[in-house]
């Protein structure tokens, strides 16, 4: 049985009080709280072992950098990839992406080639891939989408084409919840001979990924949204893709040799880790995914769905609020608008009640434009929400109905 009360007690944030009110934290979408584990683990770390990586011969060092592709090795693990090296150490999913779009583009995209996105992208997952074009001269073409949030699929097949060189998609929109069928996109783009990006920000803390299962070529997230520290994330690419593709950055770590007239590069990863890492923040992700694997991803899966289900239901009983996104198949996450109600308005108000929700465009001002609406207000589950905050985030929503309608 899942014991969510138990698990409320590993999170220090959730026994605060804001505004006189318990704290409900309903933003995991954003960034999601961190375990005792994960915060002791990294403050262990920096007052009893702290010490460099790869670059020293004395105990500290050794065992830091032990630690580190130990962590490395948890991710590989966690993600089912192939091989150690195939795990990229980045400062999040942006980061990663820029990554991916400027190296991957670099070797394999010229004047006329053609990136697909989806209608529902975050920005970071937008703004690359136009920079991207306008370098090479390639063109960005956009998946549509229908009312509900979801892909039009068979649009998506006509787009692709022998000129498509790369798709890039959401596992699950931020914006919008949708949970996109991303083994199918990539079956349809590696017939046409494209390669693939998953965009895992939202998935990876929530479902089980297996991404020799989805065959993705390049699959991203962060992990601070994993429960982890920020300033990492991870890009995980196919071997043979990576070696094919010229570094990042340059700097200490990513050379083989360096001379005036030449320099040679490493071998995977180190080849894409320029400079002294974020070792740290390294072993803190490692340590957030021993926290949610001894939980198990199944089972905050099903927890979550649970959660998203109870409080749509509730949500669809006032007849002055509009769910945005309401795709088959979510994340537990519902965004939405109330009549009369400006969504920053509404955000305030709530947080006067202790409930911390996210406003805004969230990234994705394209699909707040195909909605015809400025923003939207988000409230997303992590596994240590309960049905009873659901329950007080109903009636503050209709105490703020009665309080700010115009």
């Amino acid at each position: 049985m899942f014991d969510v009360q138990k698990i409320r007690k590993d999170f220090p944030m959730l026994a605060k009080t804001m505004h006189g009110k318990p704290l409900i934290y309903f933003d995991s979408a954003a960034t999601a709280q961190k375990p005792n584990s994960v915060i002791d683990c990294m403050a262990d770390f920096y007052r009893n072992h702290y010490g460099t990586v790869h670059r020293a011969v004395y105990e500290l060092a050794l065992n830091s950098t032990e630690r580190y592709q130990q962590s490395r090795k948890k991710i590989k693990a966690f993600l089912n990839a192939a091989n150690d090296e195939e795990i990229i150490f980045t400062r999040g999913t942006t980061e990663s992406i820029n990554m991916a779009a400027y190296s991957f583009g670099k070797a394999f995209v010229k004047k006329g080639d053609e990136i697909l996105i989806s209608a529902m992208e975050h920005h970071s997952n937008i703004v690359p891939w136009q920079i991207l074009c306008e370098d090479r001269g390639a063109v960005l073409k956009v998946i549509p989408m229908n009312q509900k949030g979801e892909l039009l699929i068979e649009e998506y097949q006509e787009l692709l084409n022998p000129r498509t060189r790369l798709v890039a998609v959401a596992h699950i929109s931020n914006s919008l919840g949708t949970l996109n069928p991303i083994k199918e996109i990539v079956q349809m783009a590696h017939a046409a001979g494209a390669k693939v990006l998953v965009d895992g920000a939202q998935s990876t803390p929530h479902l089980p990924i297996d991404v020799i299962d989805l065959d993705c070529d390049f699959f991203v997230f962060s992990g601070h949204k994993l429960m982890g520290p920020t300033g990492i994330g991870i890009l995980y690419g196919k071997k043979e893709i990576l070696n094919q593709m010229p570094p990042y950055q340059g700097g200490g770590d990513m050379i083989e040799s360096v001379s005036f007239t030449k320099t040679t590069y490493n071998t995977l990863p180190l080849k894409f880790e320029a400079g002294t890492p974020m070792i740290a923040e390294v072993i803190g992700l490692g340590e957030a995914i021993d926290y949610v694997q001894a939980i198990g991803m199944d089972a905050i899966h099903r927890w979550e769905s649970e959660l998203l289900s109870y409080a749509t239901f509730q949500m669809k009983e006032l007849p002055e609020l509009k769910i945005i996104g309401e795709a088959s198949q979510k994340g537990a996450l519902i965004s939405y608008i109330i009549e009369g109600v400006h969504p920053l308005d509404l955000g305030t108000f709530l947080d006067l009640k202790g409930i911390a929700i996210r406003t805004g465009h969230h990234c994705a001002q394209p699909v707040m434009q195909f909605f015809n609406i400025p923003a939207t207000a988000r409230a997303s589950f992590g596994c240590y929400n309960t049905k009873e905050e659901i329950d007080t985030f109903i009636i503050s929503l209709k105490n703020a109905i009665q309080l700010l309608k115009s």
